[in-house]
């Protein structure tokens, strides 16, 4: 019986041991990233809030996803130029924007693309924009984008929502509701 106990006792410290080398393991992986904006980055492609950060490392050419991004009734702005003439049309048609403002490198903004192009297809009384924070640059800086992607819900040129966030359930729910705002002779 003693023999058995001692058995035990050196199982448990052996188990002790996995358990300490690989918290050590870890722990000095995680020590060995350099790199706050890689740890920020990390976390921000992972994080449930479905946004990014940070542009994130990508060996993938940018310009290849543009196309999916600016799919259905989903009109690019390519300037501040033609931002203030969509902005313009939009308050002479009575007609509320939706303004995304998303980046081709940024996991969450590629997931929402397709469904923000459906969205744009269902709701043709609302108008669908897309900025690309990178091509404009300080033209998003002047609207505080801190994460993409960044929804804005513009009434006659001024912000009645906002939502940060891939969030499907929500971008949904707000466009929904932003549509009943509209006058029914412009459905």
């Amino acid at each position: 019986m003693e023999r058995s106990g001692v058995k035990h006792k050196e199982e448990n410290m052996v188990d002790k041991v996995r358990l300490l080398t690989t918290y050590n393991a870890f722990r000095i992986q995680f020590l060995s990233f350099r790199s706050l904006k890689f740890i920020t980055s990390l976390w921000a492609s992972n994080n449930s809030m479905g946004n990014c950060l940070v542009k994130a490392q990508s060996k993938d050419s940018d310009s290849d996803h543009r196309v999916e991004f600016a799919a259905g009734n989903v009109k690019l702005i390519t300037t501040k130029e033609s931002w203030d003439a969509k902005l313009e049309e939009a308050k002479r048609d009575g007609k509320i924007v939706i303004a995304n403002f998303s980046a081709t490198w940024c996991g969450p903004c590629k997931i929402i693309a397709p469904y923000y192009s459906e969205l744009s297809e269902k709701y043709t009384s609302l108008m669908f924009l897309l900025v690309d924070v990178d091509e404009l640059a300080d033209f998003s800086t002047s609207w505080d984008i801190k994460a993409t992607p960044t929804f804005f819900f513009l009434k006659d040129g001024e912000e009645v929502d906002k939502l940060v966030g891939a969030n499907k359930p929500e971008l949904q729910r707000k466009v929904a509701a932003i549509n009943d705002l509209v006058p029914e002779h412009h459905q």
